[in-house]
Parts: structure tokens; sequence; C-alpha cells
């Protein structure tokens, strides 16, 4: 059974990249989310993962930026079966097998860590993609967690949003047992797991739920920087999902979307 699953999931990944490379070059904006919303949901599908969305779901979150908690590689596919959003990925992740070329096609926006000019040239790309009207999310811990508490936030891209006088949009990701409704371990991917791992341990594990909390945007007031607006979208996240500010980030492998400080 688990060997067709995989099977399942390779035909689905073949058949996004065939989507990004005939349909996405003639088609709109909006045919592409659609496309992306419908990949990413039979993806959790095929995962036996469900999402519910919890609080405001209307409307497309236009010329916000969206933080999140960040546990596991699934959290990208559970907030674009919410809506798609362009997400910013370190550039490592472009050089990666398939998963690079897709998140390439679909929007993803790469940074190159630990270099100051470049942050501040993606710090304007983004501003000026707010203001055009995208919506962009953004892991601010920097890494995964193991979803018990909300990791140390990063505050150099939380600049973008200030420049622009964009909203920030507080959402927080739960992975649930889908029978017990208790908090599910093998969703989480952090330590040395590799990714073949991670997703060996969902497929072993129990039917998931996805849970998805959306908060109220948050308008940053006049004087504020991007270290107090990165503190309030933490503070945020820790009450939708009712989780503790970690005062220590534990270490991790895996390359997160989101970019180390400069």
């Amino acid at each position: 059974m688990r060997s067709l699953r995989y099977l399942r999931l390779s035909f689905h990944i073949l058949k996004g990249m065939l989507i990004c490379a005939v349909l996405f070059p003639r088609i709109d904006t909006e045919k592409r989310r659609w496309h992306i919303r419908r990949w990413s949901i039979r993806i959790l599908q095929l995962c036996r993962i469900k999402v519910e969305i919890v609080g405001n779901s209307s409307g497309y979150p236009t010329g916000q930026m969206v933080i999140s908690n960040h546990v596991s590689w699934l959290d990208i596919y559970a907030i674009n079966a919410w809506h798609p959003v362009r997400f910013v990925a370190k550039s490592e992740i472009r050089d990666w097998p398939v998963i690079g070329w897709l998140c390439e096609k679909t929007g993803t926006f790469f940074i190159e860590r630990g270099k100051r000019k470049a942050v501040h040239h993606m710090l304007h790309l983004l501003a000026e993609r707010l203001q055009a009207g995208d919506a962009i999310c953004v892991f601010p811990e920097g890494t995964t967690g193991d979803g018990t508490a909300i990791l140390p936030f990063h505050s150099n891209l939380m600049q973008a949003p200030l420049s622009a006088s964009a909203p920030v949009l507080p959402v927080g990701v739960r992975y649930l047992d889908a029978r017990t409704r208790e908090p599910a371990a093998s969703a989480a991917y952090v330590g040395d797991m590799s990714l073949g791992e991670s997703l060996s341990a969902i497929l072993k594990g129990p039917p998931l739920v996805a849970r998805v909390y959306l908060g109220r945007p948050i308008l940053a007031e006049e004087g504020v920087d991007r270290r107090v607006l990165a503190g309030q979208g933490r503070a945020a996240i820790s009450h939708l999902l009712g989780l503790p500010p970690a005062d220590t980030a534990p270490g991790s492998t895996h390359a997160s979307l989101d970019p180390d400080p400069v």
C-alpha cells in the first residue's frame, strides 16, 4: 500500500512539472493560483492529510506579508491549500532536484544567505511586489521546530512590509492525528532527518489534519521598527496556537524558507 502511495506521489509531482512547463506560460495569475491550490490539496491528500482552516478565510490576502511558524515542508502546501502565496527561500533550494524547479516556477523568491547586499535587494523587491498586490509568505523562525513552541523570529525581512506600508498576516500551522485530534509528531521535519525519512514517517504514521489558523492583519504603527513588528507577529502566532514562545532555538540542518539574519 505504501509503495502505491509513493507511486501516486511521483506521478502527481510529474503532473505538477507538466502544468508548470506547459500551462503556466499561457495562463494568467489567477488561473496559476487555481492550479497551485488544487495541486497542493491533492499532494496533501496523497499523504493522507486533510486541511482545516480556522478563522476568516474569505478573500485572497492581497498585498499582505504572511508570516507563519515552521514545522515541516508540508507547511508550504497547507498554506497554499488555503490561498497560494509567494514564498521566500534560501538560494540553495533552487538547486534541489525537482523541488527547486517547482519552487521557481510557482513564484518563489530566492535569496543568498549572509550577503547584506542581497538582502537589501530582496527587501526592495518584496516591497515592490507587496505594493503590486502579491501575497508573500516568510517563516521568520528561520528553521523548522517540533511544533511545541514558537522559536525566536528573525526580523530582517519584516522591513519589507514596513517599507510597503503593507499589513502583516499571522498564520499558525499545527498537525493533528486525524483520529484522536491530539498533536502529531510525525509531520515534524527537524534534526538530521532527510526529506525521504520525513515522507516515510508521514506515510507510516496515522492520517493527519493540517490545521491552519488565520489571525488578524497587523498594521504597523508609525515609528515601529522591524524588530517590534516581528515580536508582535510572534506573539500573535503564539496566541493563535496556544503555544509558548521558546527562548532558545534548537539547531536544524534543514534549509528553511527564510534566510539567516544578516
